[in-house]
This record gives C-alpha cells, structure tokens and sequence, in this order.
C-alpha cells in the first residue's frame, strides 16, 4: 500500500494539466482568512485530486489545503492519511514564475511513505517507487534521482524570495552553505533530492501539506528531513492544525 507513488504521480499530473492552461491567464485572486492568496486553479486542482483519491483510496481520509482552508482540520486523525496541496506556491503562480507545484503526500504513523510532486510549467514530476526517487517529464521517461555529496565550497542553498539578506548570511553562517537561489514551493525539495541543490532551510511557518510530498520524495532519494537539532520531522499534528515547526531539508553530507 505504501508504494502507491506512481498513482499519485499519475494524479498530481492530471491536475497539473488542468491547472496550466489558467497560469498567466488574468486569474481573479481572492485572499483567505490567512491573507495568502487563493485562485480557481487552486480550486480546480483540489476538486480533481479528491475526487480522484477518493475514487482510487476510498478509506483513506484527505486532509487538503483549500477544504482545510473553508472548512478547518479535524480534532484527530488516524495514523494513515493523505497530505494535499493542489497548488502550492500560489504567490509564484500569481506572479507568472514558474515554481509552483502539485502535491500528494501519504502519511504512516508519523512518516511519509509516498508522495509525488509535479511541476506544470515543465511538467517535470518527481515520485516515490519501490524504495527510490524518480523523475519524469515530457519526453523523458521516467528514471531514478539521487542526492549528491556535499560539494566543498560550493554548497547550494534553495531560499524564499522573501528572505533578507541579513537572514540569509546568518543561515550560511549556521549552516555552511555558500551560494543561494530563491525559489518558491516544494520544488525545492525536489531539486535537492536530483541533486542540483544542497540544503533548504526553513526558519518561517509552513503547513504539513506544503512538506509532506517533497519530504517523501528527498527521503527516497538519499536526503532527509529533519528539525533544526536533527530530530524527526513528524506529521499529524491536529492539536497544532497542522501547522510545521522549523526544519531543514538536506541532500548527503
């Protein structure tokens, strides 16, 4: 049951192709609660994923960002769940950049197991399968990825856009990397797990759906991700709304 990576893959691409042809469209963009930004293809791409969830995994609950959003997340779950973010990295898409993703994460006591991410823009899509990460896109059939060694004196770390310079120089300073590129959403993770970056440290709220894909994705690729003080980054937090702590995401040493 745990290697239903392909599946999601299959899923997350679905809605990447519904969700592409509205990116640069003049969208209308309405705000939540929370005052982040919120848009039909957000919309779209969630009514798609469930459906199509609960159509393939019937008895497995869904805790997903706009349903979350409308409606709020449950007291309690169960040690088994999916993580979904339709569209996440709302604020690049908005913009017309075009790091922004879909994800679905599944959970197991605490730990993902499963996840897939996809890319519209490129439609890059990276998936869990049989122990190991892999990449596809559009005329590249499907292969494994894998971190790569900690480069010396050459450490790439994946930033916000937001994040200021003096933030930025004390992160290096804490954790030893030397070069930054600014990149919104869970892609960041992914370029970490093909190898093309080092470290994405995340000092600043995110919530469980935004990680949890990516987070199973660098997993299987030889990375993890784990608190500032190297402890399990777990999920299920209903008692918080599954609101993430501080972490660090890293490919090998």
């Amino acid at each position: 049951m745990n290697d239903i990576g392909a599946e999601l893959a299959e899923i997350c691409e679905a809605a990447a192709a519904l969700i592409l042809p509205l990116w640069r469209s003049g969208l209308a963009v309405t705000h939540k609660a929370d005052e982040s930004p919120v848009t039909e293809a957000d919309q779209r791409g969630e009514k798609l994923i469930l459906a199509a969830l609960a159509e393939r995994f019937p008895d497995i609950p869904v805790i997903s960002e706009e349903d979350a959003s409308e409606f709020g997340t449950p007291d309690a779950i169960g040690p088994r769940f999916f993580l979904v973010d339709p569209l996440d990295g709302t604020k690049a898409f908005v913009r017309g950049d075009p790091n922004f993703t879909v994800n679905i994460g599944l959970i197991q006591d605490g730990r993902p197991v499963a996840g897939a991410v996809c890319a519209p823009p490129s439609g890059e899509c990276w998936y869990t399968h049989a122990g190991q990460a892999l990449k596809r896109a559009p005329g590249v059939a499907a292969h494994p990825v894998r971190v790569r060694p900690w480069p010396k004196d050459a450490a790439i770390a994946l930033t916000s856009h937001t994040m200021k310079v003096e933030t930025a120089d004390k992160l290096a300073a804490e954790y030893g990397f030397h070069l930054r590129e600014p990149m919104d959403s869970s892609i960041k993770l992914c370029k970490i797990a093909e190898g093309s970056a080092d470290i994405y440290p995340r000092h600043g709220p995110t919530m469980e759906w935004d990680t949890a894909a990516g987070h199973a994705v660098l997993e299987a690729a030889g990375g993890r991700l784990s608190t500032p003080e190297g402890q399990p980054f777990v999920y299920g937090k209903a008692q918080d709304g599954f609101r993430n702590g501080w972490f660090v995401a890293r490919g090998a040493d």
